[in-house]
């Protein structure tokens, strides 16, 4: 019984001692670099997506009924106000200017013809040597005359009108489309051709910025009218879809009138110069722009956040020098920083460099850049 005791003994000694020989070493703390989350006056960055469009366009509609005779411009062209675009046939316009020139004649000769009967009557009917019904006979005439020599001048001035429509010039600088008419077609109101074509002007280009309404709200501040946003925009850019930057900053236009019912946002219209003409109607757009005032934001290191499914996390240094993971909800990025919406409070401390090797609770040691 006493041999079976001391030799249970030895060999519970022997495992104890080999558990102690076998009990891992405490790992020591991980080498990290870290920076002080802070408190900055950031503007609020927004990014957005469009297509670049004329400010204006011009469509051009022949004003009279007529056949195509010409057209004198070339498709995709930049064109002049006052330019010459399409010649419609002038001929039957002008037979019927001539007629109406004539008719003005003849009512202007029955006029004198009126008036010198009325002057004559006058001083006969005062010695009552014709009746006062011829009196008012040849006054009625005369006024009659006249009457018809204005409507004989507007007769006229409206053949002249629809012969200067025969030539149709751009009403203003710009872009002009190409045009389904050809020479010989039978245009204008009431035909297939009744639009010819359409002339855009690109001295200054717009794009439209949809800024989702809850953000609207949350940036705009208080304001008199939720049409008048001429101070929410500033500092706007334009890149182009070669990564290049627009020389020139974009500025505000107007607010469109309708909040969209299937997006919930509010659509602010932005105008950028093009006085080099680069800029086409219809490219492609990325827009950046400072919306609502300055304000106060957490703001860390880009490289301190980290990104997985749509997770953002920082690790946190305590105060005990441990990590603890943490999620973030970031918001945009300013320069080399990165702004924290929710989950981090100014001067609290992101591991920078490091977190490869980090595990929550981890003791860290912090290194100096």
């Amino acid at each position: 019984m006493n041999r079976f005791f001391t030799a249970t003994c030895l060999v519970v000694s022997a495992l104890a001692g080999c558990a102690k020989h076998t009990a891992k070493p405490q790992m020591p703390p991980v080498r990290v670099v870290v920076a002080e989350a802070v408190l900055d006056s950031v503007p609020n960055r927004m990014r957005f997506i469009g297509y670049l469009a004329s400010n204006f366009d011009a469509v051009i509609q022949p004003r009279v009924n007529g056949y195509l005779k010409s057209k004198e411009y070339s498709n995709g062209m930049p064109v002049k106000a006052g330019q010459v675009l399409f010649t419609i046939d002038p001929a039957q316009f002008s037979t019927s200017m001539l007629a109406a020139e004539a008719a003005l004649q003849s009512a202007r000769a029955q006029a004198i013809e009126a008036r010198n009967n009325y002057d004559r009557a006058v001083p006969l009917a005062r010695i009552n040597a014709i009746s006062q019904a011829q009196l008012d006979q040849y006054t009625a005439q005369y006024k009659a005359a006249e009457a018809t020599v204005r409507s004989a001048e507007q007769t006229l001035r409206s053949s002249q009108l629809n012969v200067g429509y025969t030539k149709i010039v751009s009403p203003i600088d710009g872009i002009i489309e190409h045009t389904a008419a050809h020479v010989g077609d039978y245009i204008g109101p009431g035909t297939q051709f009744s639009v010819l074509t359409t002339v855009s002007n690109i001295d200054t280009l717009t794009v439209d910025l949809a800024i989702p309404m809850a953000e609207y709200l949350r940036v705009s501040g208080p304001r008199e009218s939720i049409f008048d946003n001429a101070g929410l925009l500033s500092d706007i850019r334009l890149t182009l879809a070669d990564g290049t930057q627009y020389p020139l900053e974009g500025l505000y236009d107007y607010t469109r009138k309708d909040v969209s019912s299937s997006t919930g946002t509010l659509v602010v219209v932005a105008m950028f110069p093009n006085p080099d003409q680069s800029l086409k109607p219809g490219q492609f757009a990325r827009v950046e722009a400072n919306v609502g005032p300055v304000r106060a934001r957490v703001v860390v290191p880009q490289q301190s956040v980290s990104q997985t499914q749509n997770l953002s996390s920082v690790w946190v240094v305590e105060p005990d020098s441990t990590v603890r993971y943490r999620r973030v909800v970031p918001g945009d990025t300013y320069g080399s920083l990165w702004c924290i919406d929710s989950g981090l409070a100014a001067g609290e401390r992101v591991v920078v460099e490091g977190q490869q090797k980090l595990r929550d609770g981890a003791r860290v040691t912090i290194e100096k850049r």
